[in-house]
């Protein structure tokens, strides 16, 4: 079949010849060619001068996607770079008003639509000033080090550059230090249960031996390409730079940070103690879920999503024969040691395991996969008794690095083995590996959709993802349905306690003991995921919305095309112009949906046809 975009644009170019044959229309359709054309190319010269700003603008990210250029700097974090961006993005939406998109074909259409959507909610953004919270107990300056695991370092100028960052690293602290200040001053911050966090996590860079720095890993182990005096003056410089710039940096940082910082933190939860906080969390939910859904619909929706899977998982109680209520089938499947790994090596082994058990039965399900491979690696220790389960990295977008599954090995006994199918389906395979990397190897789309995306597009994608274990035979026993309706539970209940926590002022507490409730998750992720909607608010809605408008496409697609449809097919017609908005994603479908039934009704004619 073809995508959305093929489809259109062969109607168009049927429409033009249709009106071809008389010489002024050809004439007018000549220069409307020509229009086209300088139309195109201005689009596509926006793009690109765009494209090279994000990389120059986002060092970090440059080099996150491969590119070398930037290795050598950090962000400009300042309030003054700030603003200049967001001057910069108004410019952009007033160039991109200049554009005829009259004279764009459809593939170009969505394009310049995608890209103005984003500038657009980028400057609308801008007055909420989330950039003066510039780190969370997830991420942020406190663990810039785990960029090294995502560069190459292959020649003499890779390690030079790292160590550039190195000594640059004290003014970037510096500019986020500024940033955190004016956040106090305009209480835009977070609370001080979750940012009690961070201070341990400054605690492990503040290190008295400076090859123990996480920085300095990329200085353990050479290429055997580079001379061994190299090797020594590269160490040396390394250790200066860890010594002299980057422990200090932090050393000033913490004393920041305990003084001022955490003392100045919001006492209670919820976005709706910050300025504008009603105003500020509406426009989360819409950017994150790119729908118009209030929070108190989509609060509203996630109920209904829990009642629904609870009556799912009450079968499957029912199944194994276990005789109490469902809290106690919970706390069962908590406590038993059957269902957890005694150790880390253990639980790695497992996930690799189960990732290799995926890969083959794909081809039930798609027709086209990636080409790039991903990897199953542990989260870093010092991150991982703060974060989720997992998570996914995308790879370098010029192939040097593959995809990277990353699994919480921290406290093993309290990842249970039967939750690990869905989890390796939703960060891997059919799930963010699969897609990530199939928009990104499409070369006939513009970067900024290949290596961006939109979050309701890319989770809804994940979740969608788990319930494809039903078709490829993975789901074998109850237990590992189980977990996966614990997984389907857990982001219905997101919508719930996001939306009560950031809009309804509830307590964290409160929401702790409705995920308690409603999912057998252990405590330990109970309460890192509740500080997670916390710190992040609206970008758990994502999932669950995205999830149902896939379904309800596929359901539609399945009930208009009958004996017709194709599950693989589907699947092209979801992923194939990468991640988008949710009504984008419906115009696509629907047009794969009626282009399916014209072919079935041409064939229909042409087998009807009789010859003389």
């Amino acid at each position: 079949m073809l995508t959305f975009s093929s489809q259109i644009l062969i109607l168009i170019l049927s429409a033009t010849l249709l009106l071809a044959a008389p010489t002024a229309q050809a004439q007018n359709n000549s220069r409307a060619e020509n229009n086209t054309n300088a139309a195109t190319r201005s689009l596509h010269e926006l793009f690109d001068s765009e494209w090279e700003r994000t990389m120059r603008e986002n060092p970090t990210f440059a080099s996150s996607l491969g590119d070398r250029r930037y290795n050598d700097r950090w962000e400009d974090a300042s309030l003054t770079a700030i603003a200049r961006r967001h001057r910069s993005d108004r410019d952009v939406l007033a160039r991109l008003a200049a554009i005829d998109r009259s004279q764009l074909s459809a593939p170009d259409q969505l394009n310049y639509d995608l890209f103005k959507k984003d500038y657009e909610t980028s400057v609308e953004g801008y007055k909420f000033q989330w950039y003066l919270v510039p780190l969370t107990q997830r991420g942020g300056i406190q663990t810039a080090d785990e960029l090294a695991d995502l560069l190459r370092f292959e020649t003499i100028k890779d390690y030079e550059d790292w160590i550039a960052r190195l000594k640059a690293f004290p003014l970037y602290m510096e500019q986020t230090t500024a940033l955190m200040r004016e956040g106090v001053l305009a209480r835009t911050l977070l609370p001080k249960v979750i940012m009690n966090r961070v201070t341990a996590q400054v605690d492990k860079q503040l290190v008295s031996d400076v090859e123990a720095s996480a920085f300095y890993k990329p200085f353990k182990n050479f290429s055997a390409a580079i001379p061994a005096n190299e090797q020594a003056r590269l160490r040396q410089a390394a250790r200066d730079a860890i010594k002299q710039s980057v422990i200090p940096a932090f050393r000033n940082f913490k004393d920041f940070y305990v003084r001022e910082y955490l003392p100045a933190s919001f006492d209670e939860v919820g976005a709706w103690q910050m300025p504008m906080g009603e105003e500020r969390y509406a426009f989360a939910a819409r950017q994150n879920t790119t729908t118009n859904m209030t929070p108190r619909e989509i609060h509203e929706t996630g109920m209904r999503e829990v009642a629904r899977i609870r009556a799912e998982m009450e079968k499957i109680k029912t199944q194994v024969n276990f005789k109490g209520t469902l809290q106690e089938f919970f706390q069962h499947l908590r406590t038993d040691p059957r269902f957890y790994y005694k150790t880390p090596e253990e639980l790695l082994a497992a996930y690799r395991a189960m990732s290799k058990r995926i890969d083959p039965l794909l081809v039930k399900v798609f027709r086209i996969m990636p080409r790039t491979p991903y990897g199953v690696e542990p989260i870093p220790e010092k991150i991982a008794p703060d974060t989720t389960t997992a998570y996914y990295n995308q790879p370098a977008a010029d192939g040097s690095r593959a995809g990277t599954y990353y699994v919480n090995l921290y406290r093993p006994e309290t990842r249970p083995k039967y939750e690990m199918m869905a989890l390796s389906l939703h960060e891997a395979v059919p799930g963010h590996h699969l897609q990530i990397a199939l928009a990104q190897e499409q070369g006939d789309i513009p970067r900024f959709r290949r290596f961006g995306g939109y979050t309701a597009f890319v989770e809804g994608w994940g979740l969608y993802a788990e319930s494809l274990g039903d078709e490829m035979g993975l789901y074998d026993d109850p237990y590992s349905k189980f977990g996966q309706l614990t997984y389907e539970m857990w982001r219905a209940v997101r919508l719930v306690v996001d939306t009560g926590i950031h809009q309804m002022r509830w307590d964290r507490q409160r929401a702790i003991n409705f995920f308690l409730e409603n999912a057998a998750k252990t405590e330990l992720d109970v309460v890192n995921e509740i500080d997670r909607y916390i710190s992040w608010p609206g970008q758990a809605l994502a999932y669950k919305i995205g999830e149902l408008k896939i379904k309800e496409l596929r359901s539609r697609a399945k009930q208009e095309l009958g004996a017709a449809f194709d599950i693989r097919e589907f699947h092209d017609a979801v992923l194939s112009a990468g991640a988008v908005p949710l009504d984008v994603l419906e115009r696509n479908v629907n047009t794969y949906i009626a282009a399916k039934k014209n072919r079935a009704t041409n064939d229909a004619g042409t087998n009807g046809v009789t010859r003389n």
